[in-house]
């Protein structure tokens, strides 16, 4: 917590908390609030759509204060129910002035902005000794992962989260328990598919440019909102969730999922970064968006005791992955929320994995989802020798703000979804380029492609942005 506030500052800020309590109780339900001692004053930056969810789930914890909001589209439809939530709150549309103006109120930032401006909230954030919150994936290029990881680890006592909620939640405790109790061991390949519907599908894949410019709307911040990737024309196709659409903005289906699938077997299998990355297969492949479905392959070396062991990714409406004898019926699953598509359409899989491990077989979803042994009769025979799993102590969003507070240790801190999330973006550069890389994962070079290699950072920040690339 900060404890500079003077008396002045701390009133005003507890009576603003107040004043919000009585409006967003009536959206949230009852929201039971810590004493104002023990809450955390956090800003947000991003409002609306994925970002609006996290606002409300941090303050229904009960554990902060939202002492300011921030987006660079404050006019925006989606915005608005996140500021008439929280009416007394500051609005700021650029992040730094916020910090600017009121860093010394401010203990910790959730950060729900499209996954490339993520980094320079994020470094800034760190540098000023703040707590940080931050949407899944980490940030969209390798380095930039890096550099996040690396100022984390240099402020140790700084809270860092990366938003991929179920790693708080059952499939996170289950997965910790079988792994420690023998149950999952010898794993040598795990087959991870996420087949619903996609932003992009039905887009014109031998398109030769982006799309043409239109008219900025007026309440629209577009330099800031581009930040280090200055240089495109506005387009609605760039915005609202459509830049996870384009290799420049996004990360595709992989980043958008592949956070809430493959979390938990890459922090407990030990599987840090993969030796080798292959686009086994691209459907629709083109040099401006993601491909209509991708097979690809990432090899990971052996490990202490652990063998060697394949990731195969299958994306795409009709690119599944092979279905093992006793697979039994994928069944819609609650834990797995709907595709930010706006369409409910019924999937042939539920996003999930399939784990081969030397003597059993396990299928699983995403997200909160546990796993099942298959075939039925030979869960049934392990039944007695499963392990108790233990109840999550706090979700997500309450384990980060415990964190800020120093009570408990958070669950997808930047050491943990670092490795992770550069571990989609090696699988994006090998989208991108419809090729195979081969990476030291000592010096952390792709070996064999000077232009993959040079994707590790992408192109250079546009002016004014460089200073949040040197630690």
């Amino acid at each position: 917590m900060n404890h500079y506030l003077s008396r002045r500052s701390f009133v005003k800020q507890s009576v603003i908390a107040a004043g919000a309590v009585m409006l967003s109780n009536s959206v949230l339900g009852k929201v039971n609030l810590a004493k104002p001692n023990e809450r955390v004053n956090l800003a947000c930056v991003g409002l609306g759509n994925r970002a609006a969810d996290i606002i409300k789930e941090l303050y229904k914890t009960g554990l902060c204060n939202i002492v300011a909001l921030c987006d660079v589209d404050l006019g925006a439809k989606h915005t608005q129910e996140i500021l008439g939530m929280f009416p007394d709150a500051p609005k700021f549309k650029d992040f730094r002035v916020m910090f600017d103006k009121m860093g010394n109120q401010i203990d910790a930032v959730s950060v729900g902005t499209p996954d490339f401006s993520h980094f320079a909230i994020t470094m800034l954030a760190l540098d000023l000794g703040k707590h940080v919150y931050v949407e899944k994936p980490m940030a969209r290029t390798f380095l930039e992962v890096e550099l996040m990881a690396n100022k984390a680890r240099k402020n140790p006592k700084l809270a860092t989260q990366m938003g991929n909620q179920g790693h708080s939640e059952a499939n996170y405790f289950q997965f910790k328990a079988w792994k420690e109790a023998g149950i999952i061991k010898d794993v040598t390949r795990i087959d991870a598919h996420m087949n619903m519907p996609r932003r992009w599908h039905g887009w014109d894949v031998n398109m030769k440019g982006f799309p043409a410019a239109e008219m900025i709307p007026e309440t629209l911040d577009w330099d800031l909102w581009q930040m280090q990737t200055i240089g495109h024309n506005y387009n609605k196709d760039f915005v609202n969730g459509q830049w996870r659409c384009w290799y420049d903005f996004g990360m595709g289906a992989l980043g958008d999922w592949g956070a809430h699938i493959l979390d938990t077997a890459h922090e407990f299998l030990d599987l840090g970064l993969p030796t080798e990355v292959s686009a086994v297969k691209l459907d629709g492949y083109n040099s401006y968006f993601f491909p209509m479905s991708s097979t690809l392959k990432f090899h990971f070396p052996k490990r202490k005791k652990m063998p060697a062991l394949d990731i195969n990714w299958y994306d795409g409406l009709d690119n599944l992955p092979p279905i093992p004898e006793g697979y039994g019926v994928s069944g819609l699953d609650p834990n797995i929320p709907a595709p930010s598509t706006g369409k409910l359409e019924p999937a042939k899989l539920n996003p999930g994995k399939i784990i081969y491990s030397k003597d059993l077989i396990f299928k699983g979803g995403s997200h909160a989802s546990t796993l099942q042994i298959i075939p039925e009769a030979k869960a049934k025979e392990m039944e007695s020798r499963l392990p108790e799993v233990p109840k999550s102590p706090s979700n997500h969003f309450a384990n980060f703000l415990k964190g800020c507070k120093g009570e408990e240790k958070t669950r997808s801190a930047f050491e943990i979804a670092g490795p992770l999330s550069q571990v989609f973006c090696l699988g994006v550069i090998a989208q991108r380029l419809n090729s195979k890389l081969i990476l030291n994962t000592q010096t952390k070079e792709i070996v064999n492609d000077k232009f993959a290699n040079a994707l590790l950072a992408g192109p250079p920040p546009a002016r004014g942005w460089e200073q949040y690339y040197k630690m």
